[in-house]
């Protein structure tokens, strides 16, 4: 076989390397507040920016496009600033002058690891922080030594991003909270001095966002104690919500409560000269103050929190000023959808809750306690912390420009991706791969790169060496292109020589009304076999696909003009509103085609259950479908294409209740306990579409024993993922950190999944017909389950004599 060279010239301008300006205004990451308030230090498009809360100029304080520089932290004595950068290859705390030109400080010398948000000392002397390994960390500035704090158990990305820290007045003390043995989360504080930790709730309660009051005197915290259930208008099930409560805890056994009993005093007027002497008193007693020491009395500390006034509800992170109580308070369960928190505070001396702002998101106060930097939506600004503020004077985040070096960038994307992973793999010895070896072959690859969706191939490659599932990539600054949105009718359309006719009016599901074509409508005379001719006076031709003529048209009403035959003479208008999207329409349609073709086939004995993923759509069909066919003699649960989404414990619950009780009553038909519950036969089709949670599903199904499994195996991803900080233009990976390993200690088939007890293949040409031999063979399968496993309820007992 002869084989010669083929010669490819590809034109290339190579635009897409020249170095640009870009506004850093979409890749804002995080943000905090200069301790006077007057300026706010932002992090976006791995810089970090001095922004004016009002006046003054903006100042991009890195300048390092082949650096991501994340978390800046203004020193409480206004001169430094702190944050985490890469630019010397891993991520290391560096401080930089605040007015000032000269070069950066590198203070550590770490190996490997991500950290997290970091806290200043009140003295401005030390810097605490978490990491990814969830230790939590705190650095001596003078020293460079770092030290170790304590550990979470079980925080993720999530934990971590919204770990906080609250230093006390005298830089002796700081408080946080961490998860414990049993779920919840506990307070504790730190003796920096003593190099001890101190746990100040017992874990009895789920407590968080704890802060230190600025005087010294108590800890204010947020504290799960409300419980108050919420029961279900669907089934017997019922839930917790607006359970947290803030609630403050004395330092000292002798300091009073701050709701202890009030007694108004006469005044007594003294002379003006002991009056001078009494203020040039209290002035100095007040700067002794701030030189005081906090003292705190662990020995029964947990037993003196008490609960403050404001409503239980759904409180955020806490913040303390003078004579109050900063905090979010987030929209309550049950509220409608879209409502957005407010900023409220809670009046120490009045004992009422005051109003800030509403539609706050996040909030971040100054270190001397007098502002408040807010966030709603993309806009910032900053504020007082007091009643009945306005949410103007946005920060100038438009202004905040950097250039940018493309192919320098990309380096620095391709490094992070790779230490992300190498840091966050749940799998320290990267499931046996020589990641340093992965990271040399594939920066070759990245030398090469011409354009940014390079970029993303090619970290998507290199995290594949991985061999796991949920090692996903995207996002990032991407060419992007003009959209539009498409109406659509809900039909099948059929070309018909010039014009296009309607083969098809999708049918929907008749149960649910809230999904319809918009021929499948009342008052709408179209039918199937019609010809659209024109929509809002634009014939409609075969010369383009159907739907060309309905860009723009998403959701808006249009006229339609209709005729049994492809001519004009004679034809009729109508207007309809268009749908945006024909998915589910066209799900539903099929779902109940399955549904029928179950109950005729099972003379109405068995229900059939379609359950897409195990998220929230999966939840919430799931529980419709089984609430109206729990009564079915047998149930056939059908799992395929299940994209996965939550772990569907909740799932197999609903599925294996096992009867306790009938209850009988004089003249009623007798009723079951637990209620909503199906005691009878169930399998279960899956099939390679189905994974991650749709892994899990028919493997807890098989483990319960509800039945068997028909089809064939699922994709087998149970290595899961729970975010992953960004990269620095936006764009995204996942390193999955947790896997699924089985009570007798042995993995979860991880790229093989679960197989099925009755194989039965896919049959594409079958299924183009709407034969589905799969589901045939469950019905097979349940049918002959309900003549050998069939449940029979038992009989209402006689009547007894009792006298």
């Amino acid at each position: 076989m002869k084989t010669k060279p083929v010669s490819i010239n590809v034109t290339f301008d190579k635009a897409a390397l020249k170095s640009k300006s870009v506004s850093a205004e979409k890749d804002i990451q995080h943000l905090t507040i200069s301790p006077d308030g007057n300026r706010v230090l932002i992090e976006a498009r791995g810089d970090v920016f001095s922004v004016p809360a009002e006046h003054g100029f903006i100042k991009n304080i890195t300048h390092t496009t082949d650096a991501n520089e994340r978390y800046p932290a203004w020193s409480p004595d206004g001169k430094t600033i702190a944050y985490w950068s890469d630019k010397s290859g891993e991520y290391q705390l560096w401080l930089s002058q605040a007015n000032g030109d000269e070069p950066p400080k590198k203070m550590t010398n770490y190996t490997s690891g991500f950290k997290y948000q970091l806290y200043w000392s009140p003295d401005s002397k030390k810097l605490a922080f978490i990491d990814q390994a969830m230790k939590i960390k705190m650095v001596d500035i003078l020293s460079g030594v770092t030290s170790e704090v304590d550990q979470a158990l079980r925080f993720m990305h999530g934990g971590c991003e919204n770990f906080s820290v609250s230093w006390s007045s005298d830089s002796r003390w700081i408080t946080y909270s961490r998860d414990v043995e049993n779920y919840h989360n506990a307070v504790y504080i730190y003796d920096v001095n003593e190099k001890t930790s101190h746990k100040v709730t017992d874990g009895y309660y789920n407590c968080g966002s704890p802060v230190f009051d600025i005087d010294g005197k108590y800890l204010y915290l947020v504290t799960n104690q409300s419980f108050s259930p919420y029961y279900s208008d669907i089934d017997n099930s019922f839930i917790y919500g607006n359970s947290s409560q803030i609630a403050a805890i004395p330092l000292k056994k002798s300091t009073t409560s701050v709701l202890s009993a009030k007694n108004d005093t006469v005044a007594i007027k003294k002379d003006e000269m002991k009056a001078d002497e009494n203020k040039s008193s209290a002035k100095k007693d007040s700067l002794s103050k701030e030189k005081e020491a906090v003292e705190i009395d662990f020995d029964g500390i947990a037993s003196r929190i008490f609960i403050l006034p404001p409503k239980a509800g759904n409180y955020g992170n806490l913040a303390s000023a003078k004579g109050k109580i900063v905090y979010l308070k987030n929209a309550n369960l049950g509220s409608d959808q879209g409502a957005k928190s407010s900023l409220k505070y809670f009046d120490l001396d009045t004992r009422e809750e005051k109003n800030i702002s509403d539609q706050i998101d996040a909030f971040w106060i100054s270190a001397d306690n007098k502002k408040l930097l807010v966030q709603r939506d993309e806009a910032f600004t900053v504020i007082k912390p007091e009643e009945g503020q306005k949410f103007e004077k946005t920060l100038r985040v438009k202004e905040m420009e950097l250039m940018v070096d493309p192919v320098l960038e990309w380096k620095e994307i391709f490094t992070d991706a790779w230490r992300l992973e190498r840091d966050y793999f749940y799998d320290p010895n990267m499931h046996g791969v020589d990641w340093n070896q992965v990271r040399e072959r594939y920066s070759k690859m990245i030398d090469g790169a011409v354009t940014r969706e390079d970029v993303d191939f090619i970290i998507g490659e290199m995290i594949g060496e991985l061999n796991s599932s949920h090692t996903y990539h995207g996002g990032g600054d991407l060419e992007t292109q003009n959209n539009k949105s498409v109406g659509y009718l809900g039909v099948d359309w059929e070309a018909s020589g010039k014009y296009y006719k309607i083969k098809n009016i999708i049918k929907g599901a008749p149960w649910d009304a809230g999904t319809r074509s918009p021929l499948d409508q009342s008052g709408i005379d179209i039918k199937e076999g019609n010809y659209i001719l024109a929509v809002n006076g634009i014939p409609i031709t075969t010369t383009d696909e159907p739907y060309a003529f309905f860009q723009g048209l998403a959701g808006k009403a249009v006229e339609l003009t209709y005729n049994t035959i492809p001519s004009y003479i004679g034809a009729k208008s109508v207007v309809i509103e268009t749908i945006a999207n024909e998915a589910r329409l066209r799900y539903l349609s099929w779902l109940e085609s399955n549904r029928k073709l179950v109950d005729e086939a099972t003379k109405g004995e068995a229900g059939y259950i379609y359950v897409p993923s195990t998220g929230q759509d999966g939840q919430e069909e799931l529980t419709r479908q089984f609430n109206a066919q729990w009564d079915k003699k047998a149930l056939i649960i059908d799992e395929r294409f299940n994209s996965g989404g939550q772990i569907p414990d909740r799932f197999i619950e609903m599925l294996n209740r096992s009867p306790l009780a009938y209850w009988a009553t004089r003249d009623g038909a007798a009723w079951p306990w637990p209620p909503f519950a199906h005691f009878g036969p169930k399998v279960m089709l899956i099939n390679g579409w189905s994974g991650s949670g749709g892994d899990a599903f028919p493997d807890y199904f098989r483990k319960k024993g509800l039945g068997p499994l028909i089809g064939t195996r699922t994709w087998g991803g149970l290595i899961g993922i729970s975010g992953m900080p960004q990269l620095i233009d936006g764009g995204t990976i996942t390193a999955p950190s947790f896997r699924m390993y089985n009570p007798d200690g042995s993995w979860f088939k991880e790229g093989h999944g679960v197989d099925p007890d009755i194989f039965v293949d896919e049959d594409l040409g079958a299924m183009s017909k709407g034969i589905d031999l799969q589901l045939e063979k469950a019905i097979s399968e349940i049918k002959s389950a309900l003549k050998s496993k069939g449940y029979t309820p038992p009989k209402k007992p006689p009547f007894e004599k009792r006298n």
